[in-house]
């Protein structure tokens, strides 16, 4: 159901030209003709209100039942960072996030992990844009167990775009939980930002084309 705070939530990324319509090939080769690039945030101001929308999801499904953010490099970076804010600003739920460098550093305090070094028993929640095929997850994944015996509970992304992942019938969401035991949590769904074309004019070029990239890769 496309609800008034997921319209908000879809005229923000479109309005900071995060959520694009044309032809592009996602992370796992797909050709699309929609794609989020949270990297187009690039003010303030649009950071923290994405910090806002995602804190919301955060407060409303797991509350402070966690003790760590993780942002993936690099796009997960500026999101837990922002995250972080506007869970302490807005709620009082004050929690440390880290991330990971893409190549281990060798000097200073060396390693891959910069901000919170995790502990064993922590609960981590990850902080991600979105998720596609799964790839990036499991890139991650890896990382994560490396620090210490943590946790991973939750995952939360701007858009879940109900693509199967490597499984026929299945999406990557599903796949992510029955293989890790992660609970993904959207802030919207690819059905969401389809019925908010086809209530708004102007996408009559863009409709069947995502009706047909739906019908070849999404599970609903």
């Amino acid at each position: 159901m496309l609800t008034e705070a997921k319209k908000e939530f879809i005229e923000f990324m479109m309005s900071a030209d995060v959520l694009r319509f044309g032809d592009f090939t996602t992370k796992s080769g797909r050709k699309t003709p929609y794609f989020v690039n949270t990297g187009n945030y690039k003010t303030g101001l649009q950071s923290s209100r994405l910090g806002e929308f995602y804190a919301a999801l955060v407060k409303e499904t797991v509350g402070d039942a966690f003790d760590a953010m993780f942002g993936p490099a690099y796009k997960g970076i500026p999101l837990a960072t922002s995250v972080a804010g506007a869970l302490a600003r807005m709620y009082g739920i004050d929690k440390p996030f880290f991330f990971n460098r893409k190549e281990a550093k060798d000097h200073g305090e060396g390693g891959s992990i910069v901000g919170y070094k995790p502990q064993d028993g922590d609960r981590v929640i990850i902080i991600e844009d979105v998720i596609t095929a799964g790839t990036a997850i499991r890139e991650t994944m890896p990382v994560l167990q490396s620090c210490a015996d943590v946790q991973v509970t939750d995952m939360f992304i701007s858009v879940n775009r109900c693509e199967v992942g490597t499984t026929p019938g299945k999406t990557a969401v599903m796949e992510v939980g029955e293989e890790f035991g992660i609970r993904v949590h959207a802030l919207i769904t690819v059905q969401d930002i389809r019925e908010y074309l086809a209530q708004h004019g102007g996408y009559d070029e863009i409709l069947p084309r995502m009706d047909a990239y739906m019908e070849q890769y999404c599970v609903f």
